[in-house]
């Protein structure tokens, strides 16, 4: 049953494809939504497309070699990869929240379009606010 929501997920990948490009063949005149609609199809399309796929073939692999699985497994719950993954993670954050600072500025001062900076700005913010969320729990737990 799992191996057949996986492929599920790869024909639901592949449509979203194929309509994506369908649309950009068939739209002659578009306008708002329908600009940017197939290439959102086409996006979406892969990464859905990816991520099915990569589930089936791991799931091919580790049928035929239960070992390789096994070792798989033990290195993804490795206490100390757990925390190297983390720490990346974190450096990641810092540097993003600077970026991304650095971009809302640079957007503002091009004058973007109002909503798109907006957006960003919600998101910024979005992202800010799940972080702090999380350092309080974390403080309260600890």
């Amino acid at each position: 049953m799992k191996n057949m929501k996986n492929y599920l997920i790869v024909i639901v990948g592949i449509a979203l494809i194929v309509c994506g490009i369908f649309l950009i063949h068939t739209i002659e005149n578009p306008n708002n939504l329908m600009i940017s609609l197939p290439y959102v199809c086409i996006g979406v399309g892969c990464g859905i497309f990816g991520h099915g796929m990569g589930n089936v073939v791991e799931k091919k692999t580790f049928k035929n070699d239960p070992e390789l699985k096994k070792q798989l497994e033990i290195l993804r719950n490795d206490e100390r990869n757990v925390i190297i993954a983390n720490r990346a993670k974190a450096k990641g954050y810092d540097l993003m929240i600077f970026a991304f600072g650095v971009l809302l500025i640079v957007f503002a001062l091009m004058k973007v379009d109002l909503v798109p900076l907006l957006i960003l700005i919600f998101t910024y913010l979005f992202v800010q606010g799940y972080a702090l969320y999380y350092r309080m729990k974390y403080d309260k737990e600890m």
